[in-house]
């Protein structure tokens, strides 16, 4: 992963995908039903929906560690978003993420994950990152897995993942 040197606008670049910052418009677009031309047929997915209605209420999810578009870097298209849920609580910072089904089978979803894991552990403010996933979505299970993440504590229908800054002790 690499980004660069400010994370004011930084995008976080992996081999075949570009995480940028939603834009206001991008997201009135999809709360409107407006559709662009840089996005993947099947983008917005409902997920995203939530996301984009949720930033006037968590202004913080458009800041340098909130939520991303995940664009294809082959097609430029926005196949799918992911997002830091800032602020963390006590150095531990919750991701989500959704890749849409067009794009699904390529590992898209553990590869943007890792990297803006990585991007997050960066941050002095956390050293943990963590996620939830209901036992019944075992292709999320495995998007954890594949990026880095580790089952730390199971429920009765859901599993609590985390990944953590091998500098900084879990506090």
């Amino acid at each position: 992963m690499s980004s660069s040197s400010s994370p004011v606008h930084a995008d976080v670049d992996t081999k075949r995908l570009v995480l940028r910052h939603w834009t206001r418009s991008e997201a009135t677009a999809v709360l409107d039903g407006t559709r662009s031309p840089y996005w993947a047929y099947d983008f917005p997915a409902e997920g995203d929906g939530v996301v984009a209605g949720l930033f006037e209420q968590y202004p913080d999810w458009l800041g340098a560690y909130g939520h991303r578009l995940v664009i294809e870097r082959d097609s430029g298209l926005v196949v799918g978003s992911i997002g830091l849920f800032w602020p963390p609580t006590e150095g531990v910072l919750e991701i989500g993420y959704g890749i849409v089904a067009s794009r699904r089978g390529r590992g898209y979803a553990p590869e943007a994950t890792q990297a803006l894991a990585d991007f997050a552990l960066a941050a002095p403010e956390v050293h943990t990152v963590s996620a939830d996933v209901e036992l019944s979505n075992p292709a999320s299970v495995r998007v954890l897995e594949k990026a880095g993440f580790r089952r730390w504590t199971t429920g009765e229908n859901v599993a609590k993942f985390r990944i953590s800054n091998p500098n900084r002790g879990l506090r």
